[in-house]
């Protein structure tokens, strides 16, 4: 799934200023899921800015179409306000970065492994961007 990845984190980058962060997952084999989902939640925290909209990717969250999606994107661009989308691990995000989040966003309604949640974000906010410029992408 790499190569889709890139291309389509590619893209968005015509769109919106976009930098990927990826941070070492925690695993729980030796303790207890919950202590190694807070420590990698507390790595994701580290790297998203303090005054940014944090949408945590979680299956809990609210289902957007993509018009919508845009919308979320195109506003906070408007305001000049930074986004972060935050991805968990195997076992998902971690208390402490949902009540962070602005709010918590599907996207599919049933769990994805974090490599293909990845692609579909990536792929969904490069068609925000055909969306918002009116580009004929987007069907």
């Amino acid at each position: 799934m790499a190569d889709a990845i890139a291309e389509y984190e590619s893209r968005a980058a015509r769109y919106w200023p976009l930098d990927v962060h990826e941070v070492r997952e925690a695993t729980g084999r030796s303790r207890p899921v919950a202590e190694s989902m807070d420590e990698e939640g507390a790595r994701l925290l580290e790297r998203v800015p303090t005054t940014a909209r944090l949408y945590a990717c979680d299956p809990g969250g609210a289902s957007l179409d993509s018009a919508t999606f845009a919308q979320l994107i195109a506003s906070a661009r408007d305001a000049a306000e930074d986004v972060a989308f935050v991805i968990g691990g195997a076992h998902g995000l971690s208390p402490r970065v949902r009540e962070r989040a602005t709010r918590r966003l599907s996207l599919a309604p049933f769990t994805l492994p974090h490599e293909l949640a990845r692609l579909v974000l990536a792929e969904q906010i490069y068609r925000a961007g055909t969306i918002v410029r009116g580009e004929p992408y987007h069907k």
